[in-house]
C-alpha cells in the first residue's frame, strides 16, 4: 500500500468521516474538547510534588503519607488503564470520556476540601481511576473521528497538550502554592473540569466499531491489574527497600507470575481483555517497546534535573520549571510538526531520528556540572524536547494505528499503560544507577576533601541526601568545612548523575534501533484479523 493512502480507503469495514456541519463529531472541535480533560490528568502528574511540602505541614503528614498521595494516583493509573480502555470500546469512548471528567473534577474539588491526608489519598486514588477512564477514552475518539490523512497532525497537538502539560506542572503548581494555597492545585480543575464537560456534551459524538466486545473478560481484567500493581509496586519501593530485598524481587516475580497466566488465559476466553493476536503486529509491538523506552529514558532523565536544578543551583521551583522552558517550547512546537512529518513521509524516519535526537540531549546531559550556565543547559533541553516530539506523536499513532478499530480504546490504554511502565522503570533503575554512584564515589571524595571522618551509618544516612542533591551539612558546622561539604555532595550528585543520563543515551539509543520497526498503521481488520498486518 502506498504510504500515501489513506487508511480507512484500504478497509471497506472502516466509514471514512465525512466533512462535519455544525458542532458535533467536528474533528478539530473534538480534539480541543478532548484535549481540556487530558491536560488536566497530565498536568497533576507533575503539578502535585510541588504542593506535597505544603500538604506535609498543612495536614501534619509523614514522609510515608506524601509517597503515597503521589503513588496512589500513579498506581490507580497505571493499573486501570488497559481495562479502562476496554470500557471505551464496550460502552463508548464518548460516555467514558464524560464520565472519567466529572469524576476526575469531583476527586479533585474533594481533595481540596479534605482536612485529613488520609482523605487526600483515597481522593487521589480515585483521581486515578477516573484518568485512567479518561486518557484512552481520548484517543479512541480522535481515532474515530479523524480522517487517516490527518490523524497525525491531531496525535501531535495531543501530544503537545501532554508534554507541555506534564512539564508545566511545577509552574503551575509553584505559582499556586507560593500566591494562593496547595488546595488551589487540585480546586483549578473544577472549572477546567465543567468546561470540558459542557463542551463534550455538545461536540462529541459516539463512535462504536462494528464488531465492538459485548462481554468482559473479568478474570483477564483482575490479573492483568494485579500483575500491573505488582510491578508498578515494586518499581516504586526499590528505592527504599533495595534492588537485592526480597520484598522487591518478591513483587517482581509475583508480576512476572501473574503476565504469565493472564497470557495464558487471554488465549483461552472469546473475547479476551487484549487480544494477543494484536501483538503479531511487529509494528505495534515495536511502538510499544518504543514507548517504554521512550518514557525510561525521558522520565527517568527528567527525575534527576528538577533536583539538579533546585538542590545544585538553588532554583526555587517556579524558576527551575521556567528553566524548563526550552523543552516544553520545543515539544510544543515539535509536535505539531512531527504530525505532519509523519503523515507525509510516515513514522519510520521521525521517530528514529527523534530518537537519536533524545540521545543526543542526554549524552550532552550527562556533561552539565555546577558552573553549568543557564545557555548550555537550554541547548540540551531544547534539543530533548525536539527529539521526544515525533517520538511522542509517531509512536501513539503506530500503537493506536495497527490496531483494529473495535480495541482503540485497549490500544490507547496499552499505549498509555507504556508510558507509565517506562517511566516508573526509569525512575527505579536510574535511581538505582544514580544510588550506588553515590555509595561508590561520597567515601573517597570526602577523604579528598580532607574532611573530618565520620561514622560508616552517617556516611551512609549522608549518601541519601548526596543522591538528591542535598548537602548534609549538620547545623553549626564551620563555614569553611559547610563549603567543602557542599562541594563533595554536588560533586557526587554531579558524577552520579552523569552516569544516569549515560545510560538513558544508550536506552534512547536502542529505542532508536526498535523504531526501525515501526510503519504507518494500516488496521488490518475483520476477517484477516491483526496477525496479517
Amino acid at each position: 500500500m502506498s504510504s500515501q493512502t489513506p487508511v480507512a480507503e484500504a478497509i471497506p469495514d472502516i466509514p471514512i468521516p465525512e466533512p462535519r456541519r455544525g458542532l458535533r463529531g467536528h474533528p478539530w472541535l473534538t480534539l480541543f474538547s478532548v484535549a481540556i480533560g487530558v491536560m488536566m490528568v497530565a498536568l497533576d502528574g507533575t503539578i502535585v510534588a510541588i504542593a506535597n511540602p505544603a500538604i506535609q505541614q498543612d495536614l501534619g503528614a509523614t514522609l510515608a503519607d506524601v509517597q503515597w498521595i503521589t503513588n496512589g494516583y500513579l498506581l490507580a493509573l497505571a493499573v486501570a488503564l488497559i481495562t479502562a480502555g476496554k470500557l471505551g470500546d464496550r460502552f463508548g469512548h464518548r460516555q467514558t470520556f464524560l464520565i472519567g471528567v466529572v469524576g476526575f473534577a469531583l476527586a479533585s474539588g474533594a481533595i481540596g476540601l479534605s482536612s485529613e491526608v488520609s482523605l487526600v489519598i483515597v481522593f487521589r486514588v480515585l483521581q486515578g481511576l477516573f484518568g485512567a477512564l479518561l486518557m484512552p477514552a481520548a484517543l479512541g475518539l480522535l481515532r474515530a473521528t479523524f480522517p487517516a490523512e490527518k490523524l497525525n497532525m491531531a496525535i501531535g497537538i495531543w501530544g503537545m497538550v501532554i508534554g507541555a502539560s506534564t512539564a508545566g506542572g511545577p509552574i503551575v503548581g509553584g505559582l499556586l502554592v507560593e500566591h494562593v494555597n496547595w488546595q488551589s492545585v487540585f480546586f483549578i480543575n473544577v472549572p477546567v473540569g465543567v468546561v470540558a464537560l459542557l463542551l463534550g456534551l455538545v461536540i462529541l459524538k459516539d463512535h462504536r466499531a462494528k464488531n465492538a466486545p459485548r462481554s468482559f473478560d473479568i478474570p483477564g481484567i483482575v490479573l492483568l491489574s494485579g500483575a500491573m500493581f505488582c510491578l508498578i509496586w515494586a518499581l516504586i519501593k526499590a528505592g527504599e527497600w533495595g534492588w537485592g530485598d526480597g520484598k522487591t524481587w518478591g513483587f517482581l516475580i509475583g508480576s512476572i507470575v501473574l503476565f504469565v497466566l493472564f497470557g495464558i488465559l487471554e488465549t483461552k476466553v472469546r473475547e479476551p481483555l487484549i487480544p494477543l493476536r494484536m501483538f503479531r503486529s511487529v509494528p505495534l509491538t515495536a511502538g510499544t517497546v518504543l514507548m517504554v523506552l521512550m518514557a525510561f529514558a525521558f522520565m527517568g532523565g527528567l527525575f534527576f534535573v528538577t533536583f539538579y536544578l533546585q538542590n545544585v543551583h538553588g532554583m526555587s521551583p517556579v524558576d527551575s520549571g521556567l528553566h524548563l522552558l526550552p523543552l516544553t517550547g520545543m515539544m510544543i512546537v515539535g509536535s505539531p510538526l512531527a504530525g505532519a512529518m509523519i503523515t507525509k513521509f510516515g513514522p519510520r524516519v521521525p521517530l528514529v531520528g527523534g530518537m537519536v535526537l533524545t540521545a543526543v540531549a542526554m549524552y550532552g546531559m550527562s556533561t552539565l556540572d555546577t558552573g553549568t550556565g543557564t545557555g548550555a543547559m537550554s541547548l540540551w533541553f531544547a534539543l530533548l524536547g525536539l527529539g521526544l516530539a515525533p517520538v511522542m506523536v509517531g509512536a501513539t499513532e503506530v500503537i493506536v494505528g495497527n490496531a483494529p478499530m473495535e480495541l482503540s480504546g485497549v490500544a490507547g490504554g496499552l499505549q498509555q499503560a507504556a508510558m507509565q511502565v517506562g517511566g516508573s522503570l526509569g525512575t527505579a533503575v536510574l535511581g538505582a544507577v544514580m544510588a550506588s554512584r553515590v555509595d561508590h564515589k561520597l567515601p573517597g571524595n570526602w577523604d579528598g576533601a580532607h574532611l573530618p571522618p565520620v561514622p560508616q551509618a552517617q556516611l551512609d544516612k549522608a549518601a541519601d541526601a548526596v543522591a538528591v542533591g542535598i548537602s548534609p551539612v549538620p547545623k553549626g558546622t564551620p563555614a569553611p568545612i559547610a563549603e567543602k561539604i557542599t562541594a563533595v555532595a554536588h560533586d557526587t550528585f554531579i558524577s552520579g548523575m552523569g552516569l544516569a543520563f549515560t545510560v538513558a543515551c544508550g536506552v534512547a539509543v536502542v529505542a532508536a534501533a526498535v523504531a526501525i520497526f515501526t510503519k504507518r498503521g494500516v488496521n488490518a481488520e475483520a476477517g484477516a484479523g491483526v496477525g496479517h498486518i
